[in-house]
């Protein structure tokens, strides 16, 4: 409980907002539409950094594993050490991606996280030079610092991940407080025409987007940070997200940018009598 504590206190840390301010701006050197989306995970459907890490923590777990092996592994565990250094990049963009769209006290984590995975980073290139020049025992010693450091901030990753709950979707317990059937969400006139309403099923929000005499909605709170989708706009058939600008289509609830990964929920949704009914919409 006491390591907990010390994360929690990373939180709070406003020593660390300069790092924060320089690392968002080079987040925002990363490419906006596929490229960020692919590093999101948009096209997956979760997000990617979680994958893209197994690779290098992968190898060099391997590496280190062999190091301890009786025999004579020493070719294979510098090709571990190397593959893992190979494939930190795309690791490393995709966490960056993730990371720039977060709230402050979890971007304060990961700059710690981050600048412990450079460190670890280093402590592996450093093996492999090691290696390459015939000294394989700080080579060993080397990549077994590096496990070690990168186990430390491993954990601040899932601190991230599993506490702060960074990347998982924030909107999926609201499908089982929606009682069944139609529910009424008041007059079609209370919903701005050509825009996004907002009302609710027994305190479930919900998102509508009026056209005239049709409405369609979605369940009203973002997948990816829990932002009330009902402030959010219009865009192209979408419904845009007003905290990060992530992008959910109208008619099936999928996402059309990230950083949200997870679709949307939608709803059935029609007029009756001037007033607008939405239920849950039957997965088929």
């Amino acid at each position: 409980m006491r390591f907990g504590e010390d994360i929690r206190a990373i939180e709070r840390d406003e020593r660390l907002d300069p790092a924060v301010s320089r690392l968002k701006r080079l987040a925002g050197r990363i490419p906006a539409g596929r490229v960020r989306d692919a590093l999101h995970g948009v096209q997956l459907g979760h997000p990617t950094h979680p994958i893209l890490v197994q690779l290098p923590i992968g190898t060099w777990m391997a590496a280190v594993l062999l190091d301890m092996l009786p025999g004579d592994h020493r070719r294979s565990a510098h090709a571990l050490v190397n593959a893992g250094l190979l494939t930190t990049l795309p690791a490393v963009v995709s966490g960056l991606a993730d990371w720039s769209q977060q709230h402050e006290r979890q971007q304060r984590v990961g700059v710690v996280h981050a600048a412990a995975n450079g460190v670890g980073t280093l402590l592996f290139g450093a093996s492999s030079l090691a290696r390459a020049r015939g000294r394989e025992g700080w080579g060993r010693f080397l990549s077994l610092a590096g496990v070690g450091v990168v186990g430390f901030s491993g954990s601040l990753g899932g601190h991230m991940a599993y506490y702060r709950a960074v990347g998982a979707n924030s909107a999926d317990y609201l499908v089982d407080l929606v009682p069944e059937g139609w529910h009424d969400l008041g007059p079609l006139d209370g919903f701005p025409d050509g825009g996004i309403g907002g009302g609710d099923v027994d305190g479930v929000p919900v998102a509508v987007a009026r056209t005239g005499g049709s409405v369609s909605a979605v369940l009203g709170t973002c997948p990816h940070m829990g932002a009330p989708l009902a402030e959010g706009e219009r865009v192209d058939g979408c419904l845009r997200c007003p905290w990060h600008g992530s992008e959910f289509r109208l008619d099936d609830g999928t996402v059309a940018h990230g950083p949200a990964t997870a679709a949307v929920e939608t709803m059935d949704a029609s007029v009756v009598e001037g007033r607008v009914m939405v239920r849950l919409r039957d997965p088929e």
